[in-house]
């Protein structure tokens, strides 16, 4: 039976704490997961799991219950926290008692093998780590191959981007580079680049979208792509608005973007 860890001065307490900081984040190269499905998801795609932490109060799964076995028997130290401390450092309202420690993962651009990726997308400097998240769902669901973060913006291991993209980023390969060196990246290996703008002349949906491989290109929520980038596309594209509003969520005009890619793959 596994010590009940119940005080908030435990050293493991504090490194759950630390994680829930950037500083922390990057300081260890580790990071949080929280619920059952998106760790189930982390063990399934591969990922090292420096650790379970986990509630037997609130932890009702089987599912749970055997993922703590499993890992546990591959030398993954599970440690038990009380019902009260565990909820006091869970990010969810309803915690279902499971949280893992995870080593994070950084894959390099010249790495990346051009024959193993048809489409997918980039943003430049995204803000809102939520809107990453719900795009890789996206991009996971249009059965695209993978995200460009261009230019810093969101930190890829914030918990909201965790959370929002509900396991698919343990499965979907993000790519963090500059700008210039994803240019030089797509031209190099053949991609088309189609950006978005609200000042583009040409309508998604009149757009001949093909099957060549192709990178859908999307600026930041607030400045969009700057006429720099915009000159680095091939094809620049606008999504007609027709009530009061200049411009979509960033999430859900890649959604829609992303879809309409998808037909013709």
């Amino acid at each position: 039976m596994p010590e009940l860890i119940s005080s908030h001065a435990n050293p493991l307490v504090k490194q759950i704490r630390s994680l829930r900081q950037k500083k922390g984040r990057e300081q260890t190269g580790l990071f949080l997961v929280e619920g059952i499905h998106p760790i189930g998801e982390a063990v399934a795609a591969g990922w090292h799991l420096e650790m379970l932490v986990y509630a037997p109060d609130l932890l009702t799964s089987d599912f749970a219950h055997r993922l703590i076995d499993e890992q546990s028997r591959c030398g993954v130290r599970c440690v038990a926290l009380t019902r009260s401390l565990f909820a006091a450092n869970a990010r969810k309202d309803n915690p279902q008692g499971l949280l893992a420690i995870v080593h994070q993962r950084h894959v390099i651009l010249e790495t990346l093998r051009s024959d193993h990726f048809a489409f997918g997308a980039a943003v430049v400097s995204p803000q809102d780590p939520g809107n990453i998240g719900t795009i890789l769902r996206t991009l996971d669901a249009v059965g695209a191959d993978g995200l460009f973060l261009l230019d810093g913006g969101v930190e890829l291991y914030h918990p909201s981007l965790i959370r929002a993209s509900m396991g698919t980023l343990f499965w979907m390969p993000v790519i963090q580079t500059s700008f210039d060196e994803f240019v030089q990246w797509r031209q190099k290996n053949g991609y088309q680049l189609v950006g978005s703008s609200a000042h583009a002349g040409t309508d998604y949906q009149e757009f001949p979208w093909g099957n060549q491989p192709i990178i859908l290109l999307l600026g930041n929520e607030q400045k969009g792509l700057s006429p720099e980038q915009i000159a680095t596309c091939d094809e620049v594209v606008f999504m007609p608005m027709k009530g009061r509003v200049s411009s979509l969520n960033l999430a859900v005009a890649a959604g829609v973007l992303l879809y309409r890619m998808m037909e013709n793959k």
